[in-house]
């Protein structure tokens, strides 16, 4: 099986988002990618209609870059946190660093 064709017949990964005014959105993870060790999400978001639901996003598509925290709970399930980058100069990093990873995702794509 194709790459493509896997992540065409995947379900998307969605997350619901609180803003700073507490207005939920829904988001879906587009990919992942660990940065100076740390694990960061690439989110965007997300839209009912079929066409939307491509991985990676079309160009235009405004994306996000959220750290992910992996932590388990007392029963021993094992769970992920999405936290919101706070500082600038980080995120401006990561937004460069998830474009390139993006990028050359689709040139493999392409390739294939």
């Amino acid at each position: 099986m194709e790459r493509e064709d896997f992540r065409e017949e995947q379900e998307p990964d969605l997350l619901e988002v609180t803003d700073d005014e507490g207005n939920v959105m829904l988001m879906q993870i587009v990919d992942y990618f660990f940065y100076n060790g740390q694990e960061y999400a690439i989110v965007a978001d997300y839209d009912t209609e079929e066409e939307a639901e491509e991985m990676p996003p079309a160009d235009g598509v405004d994306c996000f870059v959220m750290q992910v925290n992996s932590f388990t709970d007392e029963n021993g399930e094992e769970f992920d946190e999405f936290v919101p980058i706070e500082d600038e100069e980080l995120e401006n990093r990561l937004i460069t660093v998830a474009r390139g990873y993006l990028e050359s995702d689709q040139e493999a794509d392409e390739e294939e």
